[in-house]
């Protein structure tokens, strides 16, 4: 396989497999900490191999996990097309930061997120009950970075892309 058909299917296989970490079933009192996997995973790309990451992939992907988890058609899609231009805009930046610092703008980033889904609940009348568990997926986020960023690091090396 060319080193480019690798890299398809390396990324392409990893953003799926974290749209089925997000729509994973979890007890509830695990639920409200369900780290945004699709929206780590995208970050980590678009640091990584930033000319191969394209928005409409970014917005295929939302969309697909739109249709998933049964939330309103294009919301998830415009919150990771927003997520992946700003790490895109700054990826060169973001890898020279040790990663506790690019956890902090990993979670900013989750953050702005979740910001923009809490404004499209409340025009469709869908507020959360607990804002502050509401928030705790981007402290998780804050935490699973590191992790993440190892892991994806070392399946890249596992499976050279070229």
């Amino acid at each position: 396989m060319t080193p480019t058909g690798r890299r398809f299917l390396l990324v392409n296989l990893s953003l799926l497999a974290s749209i089925m970490l997000a729509i994973f079933p979890l007890p509830n009192w695990l639920e409200a900490a369900r780290p945004d996997w699709l929206a780590l995973v995208l970050m980590y790309w678009c640091m990584a191999m930033p000319a191969y990451i394209r928005f409409t992939a970014v917005l295929a992907f939302g969309l697909l996990l739109d249709i998933a988890a049964g939330t309103l058609l294009g919301q998830h899609a415009l919150g990771l097309v927003l997520v992946s231009f700003a790490v895109l805009k700054n990826h060169a930046r973001l890898r020279m930061f040790p990663l506790a610092q690019q956890g902090m703008f990993i979670m900013l980033l989750v953050l702005m997120k979740q910001l923009l889904f809490l404004w499209i609940y409340g025009i469709t009348n869908n507020a959360p009950d607990n804002l502050w568990l509401y928030f705790l997926p981007s402290v998780v986020a804050l935490f699973l970075w590191p992790v993440l960023f190892v892991f994806m690091e070392s399946l890249q090396r596992r499976f050279p892309t070229g």
